[in-house]
């Protein structure tokens, strides 16, 4: 059985989960019983995370650019990394009306984040899974969110559908990124229970990402960017991707000094 080194925080987690009670409630009152169905609820998710259940589809909730996130079985988890995204969208953001599209966009994390960050813009949502954009538009309702239009399809299909050619100031993405080699690494928490479309694209781990980097100059206004996660020790593979048309190229480290996302401006010149 595998160590839990945030053992304690994960077990309040667990019990405000059972106990429908918050942490305001918890820390108030920390003499207050639990009913016999909260605790039987309480000893039935701990035996759950024990089996490497991952803690977030157990409190169906994940934090993310200090937004708290529903998430759900089928659904990719957010990760910390990815507020690199949203961090450096806001930073080249002209601050008027802009068009920013999200794609794939799973549990909403990335575009609801920015749709905080950017009132003024237009934002458009789109994921292949069914499931992702319904979770995503219930997060964005959570959130009080109204600007966002999320609509299904794969890649770029719903903005040829939605007539958007070198309309878009920002597109971006957190693609499935893992190589099949890499997918037999990973934690049995990940590989057993997220959804592995959502993580691996083929054989090499970089068929997605050519192709959105390869296709998205059509929809980009010029100056416009596109942004990107991408996988460890993948930079130069993803460099080579980009032609002469673009402007100008940057990778960004994530906290582990990792290059863990690439941003790009398009010149509007192939």
């Amino acid at each position: 059985m595998r160590d839990f080194p945030k053992a304690d925080v994960e077990a309040r987690l667990l019990l405000l989960k059972s106990s429908s009670i918050g942490n305001e409630q918890f820390f108030s009152s920390p003499g207050q019983k639990l009913s016999r169905r909260q605790e039987r609820n309480f000893f039935k998710l701990i035996a759950r995370r024990l089996t490497e259940f991952p803690l977030a589809y157990l409190t169906e909730t994940k934090e993310f650019w200090s937004i708290p996130f529903k998430v759900f079985l089928g659904v990719l988890i957010p990760r910390p990394e990815t507020e690199l995204i949203v961090e450096k969208v806001v930073e080249f953001s002209s601050r008027k009306e802009e068009t920013i599209v999200d794609i794939g966009t799973g549990c909403g994390n990335i575009i609801i984040s920015l749709a905080k960050e950017l009132p003024q813009a237009n934002f458009i949502a789109t994921d292949i899974s069914q499931k992702a954009i319904k979770v995503a538009r219930l997060n964005a309702s959570e959130q009080k969110i109204n600007n966002i239009f999320f609509i299904r399809g794969n890649l770029f299909s719903p903005l040829r559908k939605l007539n958007l050619k070198g309309r878009c100031d920002f597109i971006v993405s957190n693609p499935p990124y893992v190589s099949e080699e890499d997918w037999t690494a990973l934690p049995a928490e990940i590989k057993n229970h997220e959804p592995k479309k959502a993580l691996v694209p083929g054989k090499t781990g970089l068929e997605i990402i050519k192709k959105i980097i390869q296709g998205c100059s059509f929809f980009l206004k010029p100056g416009g960017f596109l942004l990107l996660e991408i996988g460890e020790g993948k930079k130069e593979k993803v460099a080579s991707f980009f032609n002469s048309g673009w402007e100008k190229i940057w990778f960004y480290n994530d906290l582990s000094g990792i290059p863990r996302v690439v941003a790009a401006k398009y010149s509007g010149y192939l």
